[in-house]
């Protein structure tokens, strides 16, 4: 279902369709083994390269769920680095608990996405083995301070995703959909097509980064209504995420968030954000890296998410 991406409740359009393509370490592009496949001559490979990019960001989101729920020194064993991580001053990460007020049902959900996560991280270090990078700095403190008052112009400040359940969700939104739109986007680089091989894989981990989006997406819009602060409600705060996004991947607007569409008994939620075709859009490399490090020129190499960057050298994809 499609929809806009304003803070106001009933502003509604319908998306075009966009064929860009893109990807995003949220679950890149798996192989099912441990080497590369062969390239067909008319392709460059880049294989290498992509699972890099993919690391990279599937350190950011391990950590921000294995922290939420007290599991981050778990990033340690996967190859990761949770002395590399850091976060709101007075939160532990560390403790078994993470985020004290989460609710069962929730803790539950964010113990299974960190599992994943975490599962992502392992697997693509094996298929890389020593061509693996190292985990960079990764900063979940002032970088969403930063995004919570650019989204919401200077009405939310100090944003903390640790401080409760609700900005919990909050800030798993803000990386979810950016997962599942660039890795889309991925299939275009992909050579192997054979069974259980890259492009196969791909697809299953799309289908669990979907699955990821989808659920923090229906517990923000069960939850729509309730007041975040005086002037703004959920609804309106996941919209001005939204529009954060767009303002940072290109001029576009192919983001959305969770403003129901219609009215009456012809209303309909926007759980699933797509085009006017039921697809699912694309974000390219450089798209994704304008949102994790916040970036609206379209030239950082590092800030946000990342404050000394990702490690690696991703020129020949941040190209593409």
């Amino acid at each position: 279902m499609s929809n806009d991406n304003s803070t106001t409740p009933g502003q509604s359009t319908r998306r075009k369709f966009l064929g860009m393509a893109g990807l995003m370490g949220a679950g890149a592009v798996l192989s099912g083994c441990t080497s590369v496949m062969a390239t067909p001559k008319e392709k460059t490979n880049l294989d290498a390269t992509i699972f890099n990019f993919a690391l990279n960001l599937e350190y950011l989101e391990a950590a921000f769920y294995l922290a939420a729920v007290g599991r981050l020194g778990e990033l340690d064993a996967a190859g990761g680095s949770s002395a590399r991580v850091s976060l709101p001053a007075g939160f532990n990460g560390m403790n078994g608990t993470g985020i004290s007020t989460l609710s069962p049902e929730i803790r539950a959900i964010a113990n299974e996405i960190a599992t994943d996560e975490l599962a992502h991280v392992k697997v693509i270090r094996a298929v890389l083995g020593n061509a693996a990078v190292a985990q960079p700095q990764i900063n979940l403190s002032t970088a969403f301070q930063a995004a919570g008052s650019a989204a919401s112009g200077g009405a939310i400040t100090g944003f903390d995703p640790f401080a409760n359940e609700l900005f919990f969700l909050h800030g798993a939104f803000i990386f979810e959909d950016v997962g599942v739109t660039a890795y889309k986007g991925a299939a275009r680089l992909l050579v192997d097509d054979k069974p259980a091989g890259n492009l196969e894989n791909a697809a299953g981990i799309l289908a669990v980064e979907a699955y990821h989006a989808g659920a923090i997406r229906a517990l923000l819009n069960q939850r729509r209504g309730t007041a975040v602060t005086a002037s703004l409600n959920v609804e309106a705060v996941v919209g001005a995420i939204s529009n954060l996004r767009d303002a940072v991947d290109g001029a576009d607007d192919r983001d959305q968030g969770i403003s129901h569409i219609g009215a009456g008994a012809n209303i309909s939620s926007n759980i699933v954000p797509t085009d006017a075709n039921g697809i699912a859009y694309s974000r390219t490399p450089r798209q994704v890296a304008n949102i994790v490090f916040l970036d609206t020129s379209g030239k950082a190499g590092s800030g946000g998410f990342f404050p000394n960057g990702l490690n690696g050298n991703f020129g020949a994809i941040l190209a593409l």
